[in-house]
């Protein structure tokens, strides 16, 4: 995998920060179209979602075996993040073209928390957790993640970074763990999953589903927000 389709540069730092919002889109590919479809992501897609502006990144998750895609464009703000909708639906479009498949959901977020230990490189993998509480507790859960999750995660073999994303109407969130290589994630899976078992019983959430990916494209500069 060619190594510019990663980058996890700091923000700005004379740029005023506040809440950071994001935009999945999830694709159900065709398998023969993956190749071709990362392609268009990164060679058409991402300078253009770039170029509107309060765009702060964009990332990939791709998952050959399913075929699930999930692409999410990070925006400065919620207005930002809205006034792209005309431009990213019609980009959007184009790439469940290419990917040989359609568009399954929209879903907007805010990024709540951000943590990264270091730079992803080629090989990189995820495992995302999507998990639903009382949307009332979001803010317990979000202060839950980031003192009782994010020190405990850190210690996962290959751990490189991790993030949550909540929608405070639906009570819905997704935390996201970055690994080295599909290796490392494979020697930590039953740790993590010891490790998901005991917080999400403390927490008193849901989960909703787990999927692992290949982390296609990341090139973001969203600001730690642990």
């Amino acid at each position: 995998m060619d190594g510019r389709w990663r980058h996890w540069g700091a923000a700005p730092t004379q740029r005023g920060w506040g809440i950071v919002h994001a935009r999945s889109t999830t694709v159900q590919a065709q398998p023969s179209s993956i190749d071709a479809g990362l392609a268009h992501l990164r060679d058409e897609v991402m300078p253009a979602v770039q170029a509107i502006d309060g765009c702060v990144g964009m990332s990939v998750l791709m998952d050959r075996g399913s075929g699930r895609c999930i692409i999410t464009t990070a925006w400065e703000t919620d207005e930002a993040m809205r006034a792209s909708a005309e431009k990213a639906s019609r980009l959007r479009d184009r790439a469940a073209e290419k990917l040989g498949g359609n568009v399954e959901k929209i879903e907007e977020w805010e990024i709540a928390a951000l943590h990264r230990d270091h730079r992803s490189h080629d090989g990189a993998c995820a495992r995302a957790t999507w998990v639903k509480s009382d949307p009332a507790r979001a803010d317990q859960n979000i202060e839950y993640y980031k003192t009782s999750v994010l020190p405990e995660v850190e210690n996962l073999d290959g751990f490189c970074s991790a993030s949550l994303m909540i929608d405070r109407e639906t009570g819905r969130s997704v935390s996201t763990v970055t690994l080295d290589s599909r290796e490392a994630m494979e020697r930590n899976r039953d740790q993590a999953l010891a490790l998901k078992t005991a917080k999400i019983r403390e927490a008193g959430v849901e989960e909703l589903d787990e999927r692992e990916f290949e982390l296609a494209l990341a090139h973001l500069r969203v600001p730690e927000l642990a």
